[in-house]
Order: structure tokens, then C-alpha cells, then sequence
């Protein structure tokens, strides 16, 4: 079956044809001689405006992949190759499922069109190189359009790696800011390749407004950069960097001068970086640390806000620039301008990231929306209620009817809450259903890229939840558990949905009282699930104990790891604290000495920082 493309064909389509090719070899190995002929064709270009959509027109002998564009055309032959049966569950390729199938298998006649046109991924937590590769490599296998590297590099999250962070038992290896250069233009290469769309910056321009190279959360050293003192926020009668972190120094923004610099690093960034389709302009990234002055106290930090995104835009129209910014409805930013409005809207993305959220449940939308909190400087509580994180939203839409995407935080935190993984899944299916009524056209997670344990399943489930909507749940979950593993995939459901039944995914991301009988009773219960199937994941090995496949190897692993972590979670949640974190010790220990094996799957340095930062563990 040969695959074939026009003369003028794209990088993307030229790639789109190799895969399909390759996996069709491998498909129909050993179904006899054929001949026939697969064509592909899109519409010139990845682009950034309206949703994708393809049509699939093929049979016994060949046919058409015909793209609205040349990412369509990948995400289409992709598409293709699930519908003949391909399983992509997991960012790594060797854990694909690629069936042998017959010629007569081929035939397909279908069209889609993606529900949202914003559908992405946005790295966090500790990630090696490969981790990055491998995961833009998955990205448009299941459906996803974007991914997105935060700051101006993404040295803090491969550093974290390099560093093993957490990690005693791993030696640290050295990696520089140069090294994470060299990464970042390799990762743009690939999803470039793969026509995906590059979200980039967000975090680090208030620091780099006052002197210092912002790639990270880190403390700036003494000798780094040039401190601008004048353009920081005064805080408590001082202008200085909020616990010496530039990346969480707010700025004044009545300075004129702080102002101008922003604006011109802004612009001056996107003329470097032509690749960036997005380009996202955040401030501070902690909150109740705005400036105190009296221009500053004359107006809300939503207006100034809007005032420099303003400038911004007029510095890309006047250098013809028509990169799109998004901006940041997060902590002071909840609350919408009173007087400001954005100029030009085509030039603005809004991006509402409720990070505060509770994921015990999906999004509320309500018939009357409630009543915004007063504004209070540098005395703000964040809302965890979603009906009240719905208030805010509104609040902007009344002043900004542009394009708009939700960046939402489930597999960032609250995700280490539910061990069995199919209660963040539905969570995440049932939010993206109602996105459409949020009055916003796609997703973008913040989340950690190894966040596969015991397996991808949110992961998967988002990505063609984002493409069809209408699709069910309980669907994709049957298949994905199908294809992982095999015939007894019902027991393994069962007892995954089990775990999940007894989530503490509040708890886990630090909201609510540490002493908690529900969630002392519902570890104590996560602790003996394990135990009950123990046996039914040993029978899957063999007598010289070898693992039927790599997914029940990895249930063994969980199994252990959850009965660890509910033990220390169940003594903190009875108020018994010093043995609480003496079973951390334990649990860290465990999962430290076992990272390199697992490394894809579980994200140590994150887990251990969320328990001791946010859960309460160890501190």
C-alpha cells in the first residue's frame, strides 16, 4: 500500500505519510501481495484559527486523507489508524498496540471536525529529555493540537530532573541553562514537524523586567542581574523581590519605565521567536504582594493589567507581528478591569486558570451566578467553590467576548489524591463537556508529563474527549483498559474504580482540616483493596516470574506505593502526625529507590514535593 503526497508537500504532510506507511507495514505484515494507493492532502499550513477536521476516504485498494490544514492530516491518519484498531496509550512507543490486520480491514469512510480548537498539554514537574520527546511524539496521536513550554526555556522542569531533586539516591548530573537552549529548539523542531501549535513564555517576565534571566522559581543569587529597584511593587514601605524569588515579584505598574520595559521584552521576543503561536503574558506567579503606592492603590491590578496588554499590542501591530497573546485570569487576576478594555480582541486569547479549584467534582454552572468577593489588596483568599470560580469568569466576559480556553490543573496536583485514576478521568470528561457552555472553545492542562501511574487513562481520556465530545466516558475507559489489560480488564476496572471511589483529591492538594476522620477511614479502606488484589495481579506473571506485560508489572509497583501512601495519610489524618511522616520516610524511600525503573510513569520529585508543600506531610 503505498502512501503518497503532492509535489509542494509540508514537512508535516511528508511525516504524516511515513507513519502511516510505517504502521501500515506493520499492520498488514503477512496478508499477502496488494496494491493501492493512499493519498494525502491538506490545505498548505498548520494553522492557528478554527478547528481541525478531516476526512478519511478509504478502501480495499486505497483512497484520500484529505486535512483542513496539514495537522489535520496527521491527526486524521492517526485517527485512521485507531479506528483499524492501533492503541497509542501511552507517550512511550514500545507500549502501543498495533494489531495485525487483513486488506479487507482497510476500508473507511468518515469525517470529523475537533470539538475545541485549543487542545493541549503544558509541562511541568521533572522531566528528563526523552520524557519531552516522547510526549510531543504521543501528542497528536491521540488529538492534541498544542503543547506548551513554560517560560523561556523550560529549564526548571529538566532540571529538576538532572538535579534528582527529592532523590538521595540519585546522583545529580549537570545541566545548564545552555542545555535547556539547545532542548527547547529541538522540541519546537519536533512539534513543528508535527504541525502542532507552540504555546510559550507565561511565567518569568516580571523578572526579567528587574535585571534577572527568569527560567525558574529559583531565589536569584546575589551577584545575578542588575536589581531595578524603582520598578518593583512596594510591599510594606519596601521595594524588594517577595522572598527573593523574581518570577514571584509582582511590579509597580504605574511605573511608566517598568511598563515600557515589559512591553518592549514582550515584543522584542516575539520578533526572536516567530515559532511561538501563542505567546502568554503573565505576572507574578504568588499572590498578595501587589504594590502599595498611591498610583497603584488608585486603580485594580485587572486594569493596569489590561493597559499593558494594550501597549503590547500596539508594539506587534506596529512591527506587523500577528502573534497571539494570551493572558492570565489567575489570583488578583480573577477579578475583571472596572474601567479597562482590550483594543484590538483578535490579538487576545483569554486564559482562565481556576488553580484553586476543588476536583471532588466538575465544573458548576449555575443558573444565577453568584456574587463576586470584594477586592481587597493584598488580603485576597483564592475560591475553591465553582460556582464562585464560574463568577469570575462572567465577570470577564462581560468586558472581553474574544477567543478563550480553560487552564485547568487536574493531573498537577489533585491527581496524586486518586489512586485508582478513573475518578480525575471522569472529572476531566464531565469539565470538558460543559466547556461549550463556559463559553470557551478548548483546554489546555497544566500538568506533570509523567503522570501514568498506574497508567494514562486522564491523559487519554481528555485528548478524545476534546476531539468528540459526545464521547462517553465509560467508553473510552472500556477500551483503554482493553487494550492495556486484556481479558481480565473488568477486574482491573473494578478495582481501580474502587480506589478511585475512596479519592481524597482536596486533601492531597493541602484544602480542608489535616485531621479527618472521612479520610482517615477511606485510606484505611484504599490499604485493604490493595491487599484483597495482590493475588489476582501475581497470577499475571510466570513461573520464573516475568511479567505478562509492563501494565501489570506497573499495577504490582502501584499497589505497593498506595498501600505506603495511605498508611502515612491515614495516621495524618488522625491527628498522629510524628508517625504520619515517619511512614513518609518510608514511602519516599520506596519510590526513590525504584524511580529509575518507573521513571516514565511516576513523577517522584512532584509527589514528594505536593505532600510535603500542600498535604502536610514531612514538615
Amino acid at each position: 500500500m503505498r502512501v503518497s503526497y503532492g509535489e509542494d508537500a509540508s514537512e508535516t504532510i511528508v511525516f504524516a505519510a511515513e507513519e502511516l506507511s510505517g504502521y501500515l507495514g506493520r499492520m498488514l505484515a503477512g496478508s499477502g501481495s496488494m496494491e493501492g494507493e493512499i493519498f494525502l492532502s491538506g490545505d498548505g499550513g498548520a494553522l492557528t484559527d478554527g478547528r481541525d477536521a478531516y476526512r478519511i476516504r478509504i478502501g480495499e485498494h486505497g483512497g484520500r486523507i484529505e486535512g483542513k490544514n496539514d495537522r489535520s492530516v496527521l491527526l486524521g491518519v492517526y485517527d485512521y489508524l485507531h479506528h483499524l484498531g492501533c492503541r497509542f496509550v501511552l507517550p512511550q512507543k514500545e507500549y502501543e498496540v498495533v494489531p495485525l490486520i487483513g486488506k479487507g480491514k482497510l476500508a473507511a469512510h468518515y469525517e470529523r471536525e475537533a470539538a475545541y480548537c485549543h487542545r493541549g498539554v503544558c509541562i511541568e514537574g521533572a522531566d528528563s529529555f526523552e520524557n519531552v520527546m516522547d510526549y510531543i511524539t504521543w501528542l497528536p496521536k491521540v488529538g492534541y493540537n498544542s503543547f506548551f513550554l513554560q517560560f523561556k526555556t523550560p529549564y526548571a522542569f529538566l532540571s529538576r530532573w538532572y538535579d534528582h531533586m527529592e532523590n538521595p539516591y540519585a546522583a545529580a548530573e549537570r545541566y545548564t541553562q545552555e542545555d535547556a537552549a539547545a532542548d527547547l529548539e529541538r522540541f519546537e523542531r519536533a512539534a513543528k514537524k508535527r504541525g502542532l501549535l507552540l504555546h510559550e513564555a507565561g511565567h518569568g517576565w516580571t523578572g526579567e523586567v528587574l535585571g534577572y534571566q527568569t527560567v525558574s522559581w529559583n531565589a536569584a543569587k546575589s551577584a545575578e542581574g542588575k536589581q531595578l529597584s524603582h520598578r518593583m511593587a512596594l510591599l510594606n514601605g519596601k521595594r524588594a523581590l517577595f522572598h527573593g524569588v523574581p518570577a514571584n515579584t509582582n511590579l509597580c505598574y504605574h511605573n511608566t519605565d517598568a511598563v515600557d520595559a515589559f512591553a518592549g521584552l514582550v515584543t522584542t521576543y516575539a520578533k526572536e521567536h516567530p515559532q511561538a503561536d501563542f505567546l502568554h503574558v503573565w505576572l507574578a506567579d504568588e499572590y498578595n504582594n501587589l504594590c502599595e503606592c498611591q498610583g497603584c492603590r488608585g486603580t485594580t491590578l485587572s486594569d493596569q493589567y489590561v493597559d499593558l496588554l494594550n501597549e503590547i499590542d500596539k508594539r506587534l501591530t506596529e512591527e506587523g507581528l500577528k502573534t497571539r497573546i494570551v493572558f492570565l485570569l489567575y489570583q488578583e487576576l480573577l477579578w475583571p478591569p472596572e474601567t479597562k478594555r482590550p483594543g484590538h480582541p483578535e490579538r487576545f486569547v483569554l486564559m482562565f486558570a481556576p488553580i484553586s479549584r476543588t476536583f471532588e467534582k466538575s465544573y458548576e454552572i449555575s443558573c444565577t451566578a453568584a456574587a463576586l468577593p470584594a477586592f481587597e489588596r493584598n488580603h485576597i483568599t483564592l475560591p475553591t467553590s465553582l460556582d464562585e470560580n464560574m463568577a469570575f469568569l462572567r465577570g470577564w466576559q462581560a468586558v472581553f467576548a474574544g477567543d478563550g480556553f480553560v487552564y485547568d490543573y487536574p493531573l498537577g496536583r489533585a491527581h496524586y489524591g486518586d489512586f485508582g485514576y478513573v475518578h480525575i478521568a471522569k472529572v476531566i470528561h464531565a469539565d470538558i463537556g460543559k466547556l461549550q457552555k463556559m463559553g470557551l472553545d478548548g483546554y489546555v492542562s497544566c500538568q506533570e508529563l509523567r503522570a501514568a501511574f498506574p497508567n494514562a487513562l486522564p491523559n487519554y481520556v481528555m485528548a478524545y474527549t476534546l476531539f468528540r465530545r459526545e464521547t462517553q466516558a465509560e467508553e473510552l475507559i472500556r477500551e483503554y483498559f482493553m487494550a492495556l489489560y486484556g481479558p481480565d480488564w473488568k477486574k482491573v476496572c473494578s478495582y481501580l474504580s474502587g480506589l478511585s471511589d475512596l479519592a481524597v483529591c482536596d486533601y492531597i492538594n493541602g484544602k480542608g482540616e489535616r485531621c479527618d476522620e472521612r479520610v482517615a477511614e477511606r485510606m484505611r479502606r484504599a490499604g485493604e483493596l490493595c491487599k484483597s488484589f495482590e493475588g489476582e495481579i501475581a497470577r499475571h506473571t510466570d513461573r520464573d516470574g516475568r511479567w505478562e506485560s509492563v501494565f501489570w508489572e506497573l499495577l504490582d509497583y502501584h499497589r505497593n506505593y498506595v498501600m505506603k501512601l495511605s498508611e502515612a495519610l491515614f495516621f495524618l489524618a488522625q491527628g498522629e502526625k510524628e508517625q504520619a511522616d515517619k511512614k513518609w520516610e518510608e514511602f519516599r524511600e520506596f519510590i526513590c529507590k525504584k524511580e529509575q525503573k518507573f521513571q516514565p510513569f511516576l513523577d517522584v520529585y512532584r509527589i514528594l514535593e505536593i505532600t510535603q508543600k500542600y498535604t502536610g506531610l514531612y514538615r
